[in-house]
């Protein structure tokens, strides 16, 4: 039996047209040289017809790629709604990645026209003659007559591309499984791979995450956007926005602490979105600079685990609740969110906190030990996440990578356990986690039991070769501006915290941890510098 039920499909030009007009007084907010300026839903919405048109006119139609290397701002808010709406595929390039990893994205996804911000073409430019299916470069806040390109290469300015376009655009009915935009993986390990998100994806990710048990954007929102729009499409943050009409800051490329600082004092943003590094050179900065946060009644993290400490800090100092979020780029990214049950005790409440939070409604999970066999949810058993759902990838664009399925299922490449209640607890990375002397250490547990001392500001552990135990941790240490502390005082400080083997007797003292291009602990710098003997180690008795 059938359903009575339209068939209509769920995509981004409807979105565009709901936004724009429904909600059309909601606001972006970008942070400029000389402070905010501001711009409406609806106002963008006449932009993002212009910018169709345009595009059209130099030749892009059907699902020809259109790639972005550009900051948050209202611009490229602008290309998330056009290119998509109009049936090409957007595709936002990561302007932190080495520039071989860059070349070969713009090759594999045969970019045809790229949108990039004036600030970043020392970037981009030298790579150009490396891109051979560039036909455009259309650059926003640069004259275009100043701006080399190989032949082969018409370089466009962004405004006079949109100047005396009309300001609608009879955005087509696609079909909603089709392409809407990709994202490459960071690529850390191999070439990065292409997820692409269709049209139906993306809504229903959008859905879920003004959910209240997921991000809870609401109307009544004004949201930070500090994580990139390179990033897993800045989370879904701007899509959730237009769906329910919250107003969106856009930080561009102001991101070092004292301007987001200066972004939450003046703007007052309700929520907020960034890896823990961030949050973590925030709060050294407001040590020093105090701000008041109490504007902000959420802030979610991701990407990587937060210290506990971390959440402790802001939620005792600035009265601020950290939520952890677990994702992907191959997941959209939404995967959990930490929103403990009602009605718990502090205590109870602040434990649920320091999971990567409970699996949404869409999305289905189970952990699984080497040899395949599904593990139960009791909180105990510690295996590999394996996820499958509407807004998760089936595939990777024209890649096998067969290895990163299993039947139906992604093999995430995290390791933990789930409990009773569906919450994640994520020991380690299968490729970071330590195996020494046939038992294991998550280094993800021992980072935050050091950077639980007062004087450590950053804490990486990677394992290292040892002749007895296969195995043994490296405790790469950055210590907080003036403060001195040494090995023998941190592993002492870890007595009590953790079971006695674990201590670690290896430690070194950096400037600062290497970083991805998604601000995640780069351990694979940090094992390549130990074994080329860049790292002066400490060894304890």
């Amino acid at each position: 039996m059938k359903s009575t039920m339209q068939d209509t499909p769920m995509s981004i030009g409807q979105l565009v047209r709901f936004g724009t007009s429904i909600h059309s007084s909601a606001e972006i907010i970008t942070w400029g040289d000389n402070g905010p300026t501001t711009v409406t839903f609806g106002e963008l919405g006449k932009r993002a017809a212009q910018l169709a048109h345009g595009l059209r006119s130099i030749g892009i139609d059907d699902d020809q790629r259109v790639a972005t290397f550009m900051w948050n701002n209202s611009a490229h808010m602008e290309a998330y709604m056009a290119v998509p709406a109009m049936g090409a595929v957007l595709h936002t390039l990561n302007i932190r990645l080495f520039p071989e990893q860059l070349t070969y994205i713009a090759e594999h996804a045969e970019d045809r026209v790229i949108i990039a911000d004036a600030s970043l073409l020392p970037l981009l430019t030298p790579l150009l003659p490396t891109m051979t299916t560039v036909r455009h470069l259309i650059v926003v806040g640069a004259d275009p007559l100043d701006v080399q390109a190989p032949d082969g290469i018409q370089v466009l300015g962004y405004e006079g591309l949109l100047a005396g376009n009309p300001e609608e655009f009879d955005w087509p009915e696609l079909d909603e499984t089709s392409a809407a935009a990709m994202c490459y993986t960071s690529g850390t390990t191999g070439d990065p791979k292409g997820v692409v998100y269709s049209h139906r994806s993306i809504w229903l990710h959008s859905m879920q995450a003004c959910m209240t048990d997921a991000m809870a954007i609401a109307q009544s929102d004004k949201v930070l956007a500090i994580v990139p729009m390179f990033h897993a499409m800045s989370w879904g943050l701007p899509y959730a926005a237009l769906m329910v009409g919250a107003s969106i800051i856009m930080p561009d490329k102001y991101l070092q602490p004292a301007p987001l600082a200066k972004m939450i004092e003046t703007l007052r943003p309700t929520a907020a979105a960034a890896v823990p590094t961030i949050w973590q050179a925030l709060h050294t900065h407001l040590a020093e600079h105090p701000v008041d946060l109490s504007c902000l009644r959420d802030v979610v993290v991701g990407g990587s685990a937060c210290p506990p400490s971390l959440m402790l800090a802001f939620h005792e100092e600035y009265g601020v609740h950290i939520t952890q979020a677990w994702g992907m780029t191959e997941t959209s990214p939404l995967g959990t969110s930490g929103r403990p049950d009602a009605g718990l005790s502090p205590e109870d409440e602040f434990d649920l906190r320091c999971t990567q939070g409970r699996f949404v409604a869409a999305v289905r999970a189970r952990i699984v030990d080497d040899a395949g066999k599904e593990l139960p949810w009791d909180g105990e058993h510690v295996g590999e996440l394996e996820v499958r759902g509407p807004w998760i990838t089936g595939s990777y664009y024209r890649d096998d990578a067969s290895d990163k399925f299993d039947d139906g299922w992604l093999r995430t490449g995290d390791v933990g356990t789930i409990s009773p209640g569906g919450y994640l607890k994520l020991t380690d990375r299968s490729k970071d986690i330590i195996k020494s002397g046939g038992e294991w250490i998550s280094s993800v547990e021992l980072e935050n039991h050091v950077m639980a001392h007062p004087d450590v500001r950053e804490a990486a552990v990677i394992g290292v070769p040892d002749q007895k135990w296969d195995e043994r941790p490296l405790v790469a240490v950055v210590a907080k501006d003036g403060a001195e502390v040494s090995a023998d005082e941190l592993r002492e400080f870890l007595v009590g915290r953790v079971a006695h083997w674990q201590l670690p007797e290896r430690w070194t003292f950096i400037d600062e941890v290497p970083k991805t291009s998604v601000g995640k602990y780069d351990k694979k710098r940090l094992r390549s510098s130990h074994a080329d003997g860049g790292l002066n180690v400490i060894e304890l008795v």
